[in-house]
């Protein structure tokens, strides 16, 4: 990773607006693959539920609109990989779908159409936001987005003026040990406070586990790589994984629910949670706003917080930026529908429609120059925004470069296991280090 640029981007990409996606391999874009588009159709397998329902709705404005047929078909949370690998498999396979990043690209790559000369990839802002094999484009970031800590503002004030809170200001609130000692006075007073707990529950189904075996294991990994001066490994040396345990440590005791109840628990349960002001902390991003919005947490008690583990110099850190969220056109489909995907791929990028929906119904940042004027009306993301103006370096998304699917579902299994008491903290070092070289090696053989 380019580190230094890339930061500089997505900081003013997310004080800015909007972004988008797109893949290719072989040959040509918009201007090679000809073909009737009346007689074309858009198959679109979507990686995000958060936004399941606004994607069938701009399908459905794109069709009324043109007559070309759109279907999206979105996966359940976690199980994206396999499901595209049976649609794959299918003779009406997906004529879009999305990557995660390098690794995941690398799975995909042969599948991926060359979006070199697209109208998509003309309207994205920089080359740090695609994925590129030579001068070949395979995939177009289409969402930049942000996680922390989202935290309820009059439940944290109500904290604050505790006659007996160590913490008495936001402004105290950025460092490990401060969230750790709000955290515990929180779950100490939580009956005076009217909450069930200081987080909501960390579950480790499907829905939700992905928040603890991807998203807070990338802070270890962010800091090691930092450290080291690399961008990836094939042997992660876990030097910050008593950080790690820490605040996992943390969210387990001082949540909504006793450890041992987190493999019933469930995304739901944890947005369900916050939104009715159940729990001061969410470990989430801004993607959630949707999920949290309209309920009892009123849109200007919406914040967000970093995600400290107790590594030095953690004052400075902004929150987790960055994508997994990158488009690729199926090369392997029709002349007619490859060109179908590509006129509707410009459509949501450059149409008034297409632009609102992205911005201010889904929430997203994005990395198009189409988006100058959309800046997405989310609490979540003007909290990255403040960040960023305050000088705060964000965290950079080095989950995309976890070696397997396998790797995070070992060390989920072992996370829980931990928290469970049926397992110790020694499994969930031996499923980090070694599964690390083990699934690395596999997938490079």
């Amino acid at each position: 990773m380019k580190k230094k640029k890339i930061l500089a981007l997505v900081l003013a990409a997310s004080m800015a607006g909007g972004m988008l996606a797109g893949c290719g391999s072989t040959s040509g874009g918009d201007e090679t693959a000809k073909g009737d588009k009346s007689s074309g159709k858009v198959y679109y397998l979507n990686f995000k539920p958060e936004q399941a329902d606004q994607w069938v709705e701009l399908a459905k404005e794109y069709t009324d609109e043109t007559g070309v047929k759109v279907d999206v078909q979105t996966a359940a949370s976690g199980t994206y990989e396999s499901q595209l690998k049976s649609e794959m498999a299918k003779d009406e396979a997906p004529t879009l779908f999305q990557v995660n990043g390098p690794v995941g690209l690398a799975t995909w790559k042969d599948y991926c159409y060359d979006l070199s000369g697209s109208d998509v990839y003309k309207d994205v802002e920089s080359d740090d936001y695609v994925l590129k094999d030579g001068d070949a484009v395979d995939g177009i970031a289409y969402v930049i987005e942000t996680y922390g800590l989202i935290y309820n503002k009059a439940l944290l004030n109500k904290y604050f003026e505790l006659p007996d809170a160590s913490i008495k200001s936001i402004d105290e609130l950025n460092n490990f040990q401060a969230l750790k000692t709000a955290a515990e006075e929180i779950q100490a007073h939580k009956d005076d406070l009217g909450v069930e707990g200081a987080f909501t529950s960390a579950g480790m189904d499907s829905s939700s586990d992905w928040r603890f075996k991807t998203h807070l294991a990338n802070l270890p990994i962010y800091y090691e790589y930092k450290a080291d001066g690399i961008d990836n490994t094939d042997a992660i040396k876990g030097t910050y994984l008593d950080n790690y345990k820490q605040i996992w440590d943390l969210y387990l005791n001082n949540s909504t629910c006793e450890p041992s109840m987190i493999s019933s628990k469930t995304g739901d349960d944890a947005a369900s949670e916050f939104s009715l002001g159940e729990a001061v902390f969410y470990q989430n991003g801004t993607w959630a706003y949707n999920d949290i919005k309209d309920n009892e947490v009123a849109e200007e008690d919406m914040g967000m917080l970093p995600i400290y583990i107790g590594v030095d110099g953690e004052e400075n850190q902004g929150l987790c930026t960055g994508s997994e969220n990158y488009w690729c056109v199926n090369k392997n489909a029709s002349e007619e529908d490859i060109q179908a995907t590509l006129d509707f791929m410009k459509w949501v990028v450059e149409s008034d429609e297409g632009r609102d929906m992205l911005a201010n119904e889904m929430g997203f940042v994005t990395p198009f120059t189409t988006f100058a004027d959309y800046l997405p009306d989310n609490p979540l993301v003007k909290a990255n925004a403040e960040y960023t103006k305050a000088g705060k370096t964000p965290v950079s998304w080095n989950f995309t470069t976890m070696p397997s699917e396998n790797w995070k579902n070992n060390l989920g299994g072992a996370l829980l296991n931990y928290a469970q008491g049926t397992g110790t903290w020694d499994s969930v070092q031996t499923a980090f280090v070694d599964g690390w070289a083990e699934e690395y090696a596999a997938a490079n053989e």
